[in-house]
């Protein structure tokens, strides 16, 4: 039988289907920035702002807030903030529940995550209290999961891929700005993919040392510390004991075994590091074949080191599993 033309032509056109947005993908966002008095452990936040997002990277609305860092405000010509203008500003503990407030319930997003959360608990930390953030995001490993076609990875690179212009970079208000108007068209974009977001478990910080490295340091010397790393690499003595292999579940850890960490940990990284190395253990900075454990509080993410682990077969364990084994550490075969 043949179809009556005229009939076909009416039928509406079918419609592009729009993917449906991922089930798994988070309520709300917070998307952060914080200027600080350096890079250091020891350093303080100046500055702070947040743009609360809905599911689909809406702005709900966005708060921002100077803060007094009870001490030099450091890089004044990169953030702008001097004594003068900080002297009447709030202290971290005046402003901590108002902030909380936007960051309660949501993922939390940062360019260079790591840093922006790490001076965020160290701040809760110090005035015994707790950040209620259970995960963050990094938009620079979004980026990369998407294969941006970037340059490098500077926030400025990212804006400009998507047409958002800064007005004044380094001010935190306007660089949570740009980087909200740069994420949502990422999540929309990995949301398209179905890609899985890079998010990572954020840990609260219980035990630190705070290392006033910087106090009296002359101005160049501050410059030169603020253009280096977040966290600088150690140098450690060489470990004095072979490597015994693989750590065996249920059995101890032994004198000479590389162990490697990934992502927050409650203790002070580098505090954990000092103890496991006085323990006669090797802390190695990337996972091998040579590697004996891992100990990471979020196994499931997806950390160049966590995907390393699994290929290798090397045990996981968590960060509580660990202190309770470096309490009884096994000597080194022969020792």
């Amino acid at each position: 039988m043949l179809e009556d033309q005229s009939a076909a032509d009416a039928r509406p056109a079918a419609q592009p289907t729009t993917p449906a947005w991922p089930s798994e993908y988070p309520d709300g966002y917070a998307v952060v920035d914080v200027e600080t008095t350096g890079l250091a452990r020891d350093d303080r936040i100046v500055s702070a702002a947040v743009y609360r997002l809905d599911a689909r990277g809406d702005v709900v609305d966005h708060w921002y807030t100077p803060v007094n860092p009870q001490r030099d405000p450091g890089p004044t010509w990169i953030h702008g903030l001097t004594s003068e203008m900080l002297a009447d500003a709030p202290l971290f503990p005046e402003i901590a529940e108002e902030f909380a407030e936007r960051l309660r319930g949501r993922v939390l997003v940062a360019h260079n995550a790591v840093f922006d959360w790490s001076m965020i608990a160290r701040e809760y930390a110090r005035a015994r209290l707790v950040a209620p953030v259970r995960q963050r995001l990094c938009t620079i490993a979004l980026s990369k999961e998407l294969e941006l076609p970037l340059a490098n990875h500077r926030l400025e690179t990212l804006a400009a891929h998507y047409g958002v212009v800064q007005r004044r970079a380094h001010h935190a208000l306007d660089d949570a700005r740009v980087l909200a108007e740069a994420f949502r068209p990422s999540l929309h974009l990995a949301a398209g993919r179905g890609i899985r977001l890079p998010l990572l478990a954020c840990q609260p910080l219980t035990e630190w040392t705070d290392s006033i490295a910087s106090a009296g340091a002359s101005d160049g010397a501050r410059r030169r510390s603020y253009a280096g790393n977040w966290r600088p690499s150690r140098k450690r003595p060489a470990c004095p004991y072979p490597n015994p292999g693989r750590y065996e579940p249920g059995k101890p850890l032994v004198q000479g075994m590389r162990v490697a960490f990934s992502g927050d940990t409650s203790v002070e990284r580098e505090l954990l590091e000092d103890r496991a190395v006085e323990a006669g253990l090797h802390v190695a900075t990337s996972v091998s074949r040579l590697t004996s454990l891992l100990v990471t509080n979020d196994p499931g993410a997806g950390t160049s080191k966590v995907v390393k682990a699994r290929a290798y077969g090397i045990p996981v364990i968590d960060e509580g599993a660990f202190t309770q084994l470096l309490q009884d550490v096994a000597p080194a075969p022969g020792e």
